[in-house]
């Protein structure tokens, strides 16, 4: 079965409430019929009712299981804006401010995610990626231990038995340009809760290089040894290893001629890159040169759900982004 199918699957066992902010978008409101009507999720559209209401009559979707919220006319608006406010207290938001924060469906809708309205929430065909991020830490705020958010990519790589057989997992591939060592490992502890959570691996974390234990010298090494040093105290529980070259960290043979007694080298499942050129250029180069599939980038590190999608994604896109939003929200112990 397709990875997005187990994934639907898992989704319909406990539907969550994902929010979507640009509900009056006709890709948002396709996707929301089809993720309604597939028992997926129970979607939140954010926008005027009135114009929401005439695109789903227009593409012929049943009400039945969409709630249409409208930010203007918020029932618990005063509610939320007094939330707001304390929540805010050092800043000196005044209740004229907060209303006028809170009249944007973005940061109504993270804030409906912080509340327990909403479980999870996916935007980013109107927004961008950093309105996105900047609502989800504002609002939900990051994971404790957590400074700075991330993404990863699941890769599905045909014809090979690589990592889960032929499933990887690539970060930071979309936020993070050059990470320090504290955020690297940041990266790294966020990335292997993910691939736990949503695909119930047990994580083998390689933190990559152009370097194998310390076969070259030079300061973006030490950068991939320290963080590998940092998660080792911050886990110590967590399978990791670096720094590794790519093929050390996948290919048996190649680990055993040049690591001895690792638990990961050969065998990763999880792939760590010291920078964003790195991943960028890897999943891309996977993506087209092997006929690999790439899902993402998924956020992770906020204390709930909340992902981004391309301003060009298609309502399938959309409806794959709900479908793993969903299934991460339904990690309910992980979350805050």
């Amino acid at each position: 079965m397709d990875i997005i199918n187990l994934f639907k699957k898992k989704a319909r066992k406990s539907p969550q409430r994902i929010v979507l902010p640009e509900g009056e978008g006709e890709r948002i409101v396709k996707a929301a019929g089809i993720v309604s009507e597939g028992g997926i999720a129970h979607p939140l559209l954010l926008g005027n009712s009135k114009k929401i209401k005439e695109k789903i009559d227009h593409l012929g979707i049943g009400l039945a299981n969409l709630r249409i919220i409208d930010p203007l006319n918020f029932p618990k608006i005063s509610e939320y804006v007094s939330f707001y406010c304390r929540m805010r207290k050092d800043h000196s938001v005044s209740e004229k401010m907060a209303r006028l924060i809170l009249k944007k469906s973005l940061n109504l809708g993270a804030l409906m995610v912080k509340l327990g309205e909403a479980d999870g929430l996916v935007a980013g065909t109107i927004n961008l990626t950093a309105s996105v991020i900047k609502s989800g830490i504002l609002m939900i705020g990051l994971r404790e231990g957590i400074s700075i958010p991330s993404s990863f990519f699941i890769m599905r790589i045909p014809h090979v038995s690589l990592g889960e057989e032929g499933l990887l997992i690539f970060a930071d591939a979309a936020i993070n340009p050059d990470p320090n060592p504290s955020q690297l490992a940041e990266i790294a502890i966020s990335t292997a809760r993910s691939a736990e959570a949503l695909l119930g691996w047990e994580p083998r974390v390689a933190l990559l290089s152009f370097s194998t234990k310390k076969s070259a010298s030079h300061p973006s090494v030490d950068k991939v040894i320290e963080a590998t040093r940092i998660i080792q105290r911050k886990a110590p529980h967590l399978l990791v290893d670096g720094d590794l070259q790519a093929d050390a960290a996948l290919i048996p043979e190649i680990a055993q001629s040049k690591v001895k007694g690792s638990k990961v080298a050969g065998k990763a499942n999880v792939l760590i890159f010291p920078n964003l050129d790195s991943a960028n250029i890897s999943y891309k180069l996977v993506q087209h040169l092997a006929q690999g599939q790439a899902y993402g980038p998924i956020l992770q590190g906020f204390n709930r759900p909340i992902n981004d999608l391309s301003r060009g994604a298609s309502v399938e896109d959309i409806v794959t982004v709900i479908t793993l939003t969903a299934v991460q929200a339904q990690d309910k112990e992980n979350q805050r």
